[in-house]
């Protein structure tokens, strides 16, 4: 997969969980994980899944829901599984219940028309909030088969990085964050052969 010895990826120890992100290697071609990020949601032996969270949908919330009356609410490309369904990150459990805490600031789903009724209101915004259509799932033994290919890089997620960094900074920032070998990975042209 690698060119040579100086563009391997640095070894980790770090095993996949909830709360982790999967940083996809300046190597991965395939066109749904090119330069994504992955926020994992549940890691299991049975499976995984997970939500790109630094890749716009082509359309806004809007656009997708007529309920939605909050104009140009980003929706994420979650992953290329269930293109006909809706989700959820948010920071918010006290005001949308039935979430899944993902991390001590972060839960996944809840009461989806309250927060819609939350976004038309104006009571939660961007910052509390992201929405992506798909998501992204490993069966059993996948996930671990492309960790074993260098496909991902593990890493540490936070809500700064979630909710806050621009999406265009993402990708680049989280491997930054891991500090060592992995920052000269984050300024690795998108076309190799114009290194």
């Amino acid at each position: 997969m690698f060119p040579d010895e100086e563009h391997k990826i640095p070894n980790t120890d770090e095993l996949p969980g909830a709360g982790q992100i999967l940083i996809a290697n300046p190597f991965l071609r395939d066109p749904h994980f090119f330069r994504s990020v992955v926020l994992l949601c549940e890691y299991q032996e049975e499976g995984s899944f997970g939500f790109i969270f630094n890749k716009l949908f082509t359309q806004t919330l809007d656009e997708l829901m007529p309920d939605a009356t909050m104009k140009k609410l980003p929706v994420y490309f979650g992953g290329p599984v269930q293109l006909d369904t809706v989700h959820f990150l948010h920071t918010v459990p006290d005001l949308i219940e039935g979430g899944f805490k993902i991390l001590p600031d972060i839960y996944w789903g809840g009461d989806f028309e309250r927060a819609v009724e939350l976004l038309n209101m104006g009571m939660i915004d961007t910052g509390q909030i992201k929405m992506f259509i798909g998501y992204s799932g490993w069966d059993k033994g996948q996930l671990d088969g492309e960790l074993k290919e260098n496909s991902w890089i593990v890493s540490k997620a936070n809500r700064g990085l979630v909710f806050d960094e621009p999406d265009k900074n993402i990708w680049p920032q989280s491997l930054r964050e891991m500090g060592n070998g992995y920052t000269s990975l984050a300024n690795y042209p998108p076309d190799p052969s114009l290194n």
